[in-house]
């Protein structure tokens, strides 16, 4: 436990962004779940819907320095390779 002033003012501003980093890392994730879940179930319709939302979250995640842009990049590529290589069924 700090013991400055200023010490528990930085914990306390730590343990706002770190619940606020874990609402928006959610908000992704369980829109990448749900692209993956309608692609595994060839709902083709359901699962372009699903992945603009992924995207969004995804965009919305790098624009506030949660995920790095690379890796953002690579996230939507393979989704978008994994609704298109159902499509292609």
């Amino acid at each position: 436990m700090p013991i400055k002033k200023n010490a528990k003012k930085y914990m306390r501003v730590t343990d706002h962004k770190t619940a606020q980093n874990k609402v928006v890392k959610g908000v992704f994730k369980s829109a990448i779940k749900a692209t993956r879940e309608a692609v595994a179930t060839e709902k083709l319709d359901a699962a372009k819907e699903a992945f603009k939302k992924a995207q969004k979250a995804i965009d919305k995640a790098v624009a506030k320095g949660i995920l790095k842009k690379n890796t953002a990049a690579r996230k939507k590529s393979r989704l978008n390779a994994a609704i298109k290589k159902a499509a292609t069924k």
